[in-house]
């Protein structure tokens, strides 16, 4: 399984830091060739399933996700959002977390994935692929 984790520290207020990371649309406008579905509908909520479908016309993939756990943020306390990726090709789960400081909001976002067919050894590498990718995709979320 791969294992990735990132970190970053804004200025913006949790409750605006939480909005943006969990704007599933917005990941979409970060992540190259993807595409978000919300079949359940929004607003998000426990139980909330999403479908980032990634690729080019009828070459690409699914990888839905269903909200596990979702707890927004409140004064003094952090948000906590837990997914479950169910797809055929893509497993694990992700958490998003967003917690207040003095100066704004820490953010920590951590993916485990497993890709069927691929062989453990190929791990690092999507774990690095993941740091760079998803990095970037937060960077651009929180106006970095």
């Amino acid at each position: 399984m791969a294992v990735f984790r990132i970190e970053r520290f804004t200025h913006l207020p949790t409750a605006e830091s939480w909005c943006r990371v969990t704007d599933w649309g917005r990941h979409a406008a970060t992540v190259p060739l993807t595409k978000i579905t919300v079949p359940t509908g929004l607003p998000t909520r426990m139980g909330t399933v999403f479908v980032a479908r990634t690729g080019v016309g009828p070459l690409g993939f699914d990888d839905p996700m269903e909200v596990v756990r979702w707890t927004p943020p409140t004064a003094g306390r952090a948000g906590l959002c837990r997914l479950e990726k169910r797809g055929s090709l893509v497993l694990g789960r992700a958490s998003i977390d967003v917690y207040p400081t003095d100066s704004g909001s820490h953010v920590v976002w951590v993916e485990e994935l497993s890709v069927r067919l691929l062989p453990r050894w190929v791990d690092p590498l999507i774990a690095a692929a993941g740091r760079r990718v998803f990095g970037r995709v937060l960077d651009s979320m929180l106006g970095r």
